[in-house]
């Protein structure tokens, strides 16, 4: 069973294990064990995991279950340059990270020079066939962060790679979907789309830290 004791005897269930809070400058943040990657403050070999750069450390610190438990095997769609992956890469196990742009995934190959269970993919998160030779079958985790239209589809076609009792966990941008409607519609209609291959858990709505953001959490159908 995963512990998930804090070091002040309290327990946050849903936290992975490895994911701790500590006090780190004063302040009770949520941290992984790693080497720094954005500039973020550390304690020993911990580090802080700022809510306002990555979404499941927003997530994470609302108290949202998310399916992450430690040790997870993880396909991160929309890695970009490593801010997110990374810590989840300190407390998973395999973690393939697909990023589309050149320059991100340059930073992204820097990250898993000291993460060895951390796996850059240059590929695009709308073709998985193209990945599918690298990836593993049946991960835990299928966690989706991608700037594109057709949101809903990308999570559909990657249904391919995750467990039947695994997680998905899409942060749904609005503006990357419809520049000009409105977020709740858009929201709607993306949900819509995921729903025909998952069982949507929960939603949250991830304004003021991530504006224009929804974040689904589902389960295979």
């Amino acid at each position: 069973m995963t512990d998930r004791s804090r070091p002040d005897g309290g327990r946050d269930d849903h936290l992975p294990e490895g994911v701790v809070p500590r006090t780190i400058d004063g302040d009770q943040r949520l941290t992984t064990r790693g080497a720094p990657v954005y500039g973020e403050p550390t304690a020993g070999e911990w580090r802080a995991w700022d809510p306002g750069r990555s979404k499941l450390g927003a997530l994470l610190g609302r108290g949202v279950e998310t399916g992450f438990e430690g040790g997870d095997t993880v396909l991160y769609l929309g890695a970009a340059s490593g801010t997110t992956v990374s810590h989840v890469a300190d407390f998973s196990g395999p973690t393939y990270a697909v990023e589309f742009a050149p320059r991100p995934a340059r930073d992204l190959v820097r990250v898993a020079e000291e993460r060895p269970n951390l796996f850059p993919l240059l590929k695009d998160a709308r073709r998985p066939e193209t990945y599918a030779h690298v990836v593993e079958s049946d991960v835990d985790v299928l966690f989706q962060d991608v700037a594109t239209r057709g949101q809903g589809d990308v999570a559909c076609r990657n249904r391919r790679f995750l467990a039947d009792d695994g997680w998905l966990v899409a942060t749904v941008k609005a503006r990357s979907e419809d520049v000009t409607g409105p977020p709740e519609v858009t929201y709607e209609h993306v949900v819509e789309t995921i729903e025909e291959e998952y069982e949507v858990v929960t939603t949250e709505r991830m304004d003021p830290l991530h504006e224009d953001h929804l974040a689904v959490v589902a389960r295979p159908r």
